[in-house]
This record gives C-alpha cells, sequence and structure tokens, in this order.
C-alpha cells in the first residue's frame, strides 16, 4: 500500500519534520563555523569574476514588471503617469513626463531579491537575529541595506529542463543534487565558492507559452536536500525562474524549506521569479554557461526585499 512518505514519480521523497530539522542545524552549524556569510563575496572572487567577461555581451535576467492582474499576480503593481496633463502635453515649452509606481515586492511574478530578513523561523531571523527586530516601520537589522554595493560576482546557469531534453519542468516536480550535479557535467561548468547560481526550471517559458497559473499551490522548484551542495560548494546566492521552492512543499509542515534553509540557516540572497531565456540563447552560443554578474537591489531602507534587475556579462 503507497504511504505519504513514498517516492513518487517526478515527485521523490518527503522530509519528516525532524529530517528537515536536522538539515536545517547542519546547514546553520555550516555556515556559522565558514565565518562570514556567504551573502559577503570576497573581493578576490569578484576578481576573478571580471574574467569571464570575453563578449562584452549584456543581458537581463529579469522579467517585465506585471502591471495586470493574473493567477500568480492577484496584486499587480500599480503604474500611472501623473504628469503632463493633456493641455500640458500639447502646450509649448517645457513640461515633464512623470509616473508613479508601486508594488508588492514579494509576489509570485515579478522578479525580486529576497533580504535576509524576509525568512522568520521560529521566531528569529538569519544568524539568530530577533524578530522583534521587524516593526511597522520596516525591518531595524538584515534589511535589503546591506546589499546596498551589489551583489557582484561570477554567474552560473544550470539548467535542469536543457538537461532533462523537456521545454520546462511540470509545476511539483523539483531539481535534486544529483540534478546539479548532472547539469555540471551537461554544460561543462562547476559551480565555486562565491558564485551566484541561478536554477532554470522553464516557469517562464511555461508561464509565455501555457498562461499563468495559480503558483503559490504548484510549481517547480528544489529539493530542499539540495542545499547541502549549496552550502558546500560555498555560493553566495542563489536565483531561479520560479520561486526556488517546489509547491506543494515537499516538506511536512514547512511550506518554503529552500527559503528557511537557503535565507534563515546559510545567510543566502534568494532571488525569485527570474527570467533565463534571453540568457539560454547567448550561452549556448559562446559555449559556455558562466558570466560576470551584477545584481543591483534597489535603497529601500528597512526593506525586506527589493524588485531588481540582474545583469550578465558575458
Amino acid at each position: 500500500m503507497s504511504t505519504d512518505r513514498e517516492n513518487r514519480p517526478g515527485r521523490g521523497p518527503r522530509q519528516s519534520p525532524a529530517e528537515f530539522e536536522a538539515l536545517y542545524k547542519a546547514l546553520r552549524r555550516r555556515a556559522t563555523g565558514a565565518g562570514a556569510s556567504p551573502a559577503r563575496i570576497p573581493p578576490a572572487c569578484v576578481r576573478a569574476a571580471a574574467g569571464e567577461i570575453r563578449s562584452g555581451r549584456t543581458v537581463t535576467l529579469a522579467a517585465p514588471v506585471e502591471t495586470r492582474s493574473a493567477p500568480d499576480n492577484p496584486q499587480p503593481a500599480g503604474h500611472r503617469l501623473t504628469g503632463p496633463s493633456e493641455d500640458e502635453a500639447l502646450a509649448l515649452g517645457l513640461h515633464f513626463a512623470t509616473d508613479h509606481f508601486g508594488m508588492n515586492i514579494h509576489g509570485d511574478a515579478d522578479s525580486h531579491l529576497d533580504a535576509l530578513c524576509h525568512v522568520v523561523w521560529n521566531g528569529t531571523l538569519h544568524g539568530g537575529v530577533s524578530a522583534a527586530s521587524l516593526t511597522p516601520d520596516g525591518a531595524t537589522a538584515l534589511s535589503v541595506e546591506l546589499a546596498r554595493d551589489g551583489i557582484v560576482g561570477r554567474g552560473v546557469l544550470l539548467d535542469i529542463p536543457r538537461l532533462r531534453g523537456v521545454p520546462w519542468l511540470d509545476p511539483g516536480d523539483h531539481v535534486t543534487a544529483a540534478d546539479l550535479l548532472a547539469a555540471e557535467r551537461s554544460q561543462d561548468v562547476r559551480v565555486g565558492e562565491g558564485d551566484l547560481l541561478f536554477v532554470r526550471v522553464g516557469h517562464r517559458r511555461r508561464r509565455t507559452e501555457s498562461g499563468p497559473w495559480n503558483a503559490a499551490e504548484t510549481r517547480a522548484g528544489l529539493h530542499p536536500a539540495a542545499m547541502e551542495l549549496l552550502a558546500e560548494r560555498r555560493v553566495a546566492a542563489l536565483g531561479g525562474d520560479g520561486n526556488n521552492d517546489t509547491a506543494p512543499s515537499l516538506t511536512d509542515g514547512v511550506e518554503f524549506p529552500v527559503h528557511v534553509l537557503g535565507v534563515h540557516a546559510l545567510g543566502l540572497y534568494l532571488l525569485d521569479y527570474l527570467q533565463f531565456e534571453d540568457l539560454v540563447p547567448l550561452c549556448e552560443e559562446e559555449g559556455r554557461w558562466s558570466f560576470f554578474c551584477v545584481v543591483a537591489p534597489l535603497r529601500l531602507p528597512r526593506a525586506t526585499g527589493s524588485p531588481v534587475n540582474p545583469i550578465a556579462i558575458l
């Protein structure tokens, strides 16, 4: 008789709360023992990453901001023109076009970066900082301001649909550590210390070709156990074209295990809902899957994240 703990095709092993807690503690010990947060990329790694610039071609890893409601975006960004007035626009003399913009940073459609204060687990933030540091006026610790100087380093894209010979992973499927290692071999690249790891599951392509769906309920992402490989390699950031977390969750009682393990335990910056459809053909054309990468979040005081437009430079 099948059980909830059974390995189902396309889903793999579930995690019990005890298994997740053991993994969480192991990753937190690793991060604490390593000293500085992996999110702080050593200058030597940045200098080495500059050697990735060869052709000088640049490409965005962000999707256009969504201003229309959709199943995965019930609170779309608001954008309106505030000037000039209709009379001013057609009048002689100088006038300026101005606008107002507002958005839900942590939605399921727009590309964004999660600050280290974004994930609250058992009353604390990353590093044991009390969740009481989150106030109505914003985060008084670990806000996105920590990334004000940018997240700059060597980017590596691992393309899992390419590895499996499919256009995208179906919602609910997940990426294991074995998948990541196989993608490295297939693409002749290796993720290392200080790297910005980007994992493509094909979420954006599926959304473009099949239409939006409620990604909060079902989406492809990483298996929580894959985070152990990221910890071993000392990567600085993790970005995906989905949420990075699989839905439904593979961990009993924890809805976003990858976020808890990545942000809270390891101190990684997570980038959600990027898009790699512009980058993939350039990587294929140049025959390489690593590049120089610049991530520049907005300076939003006390914010828990920021809309972001990462730029890959090949």
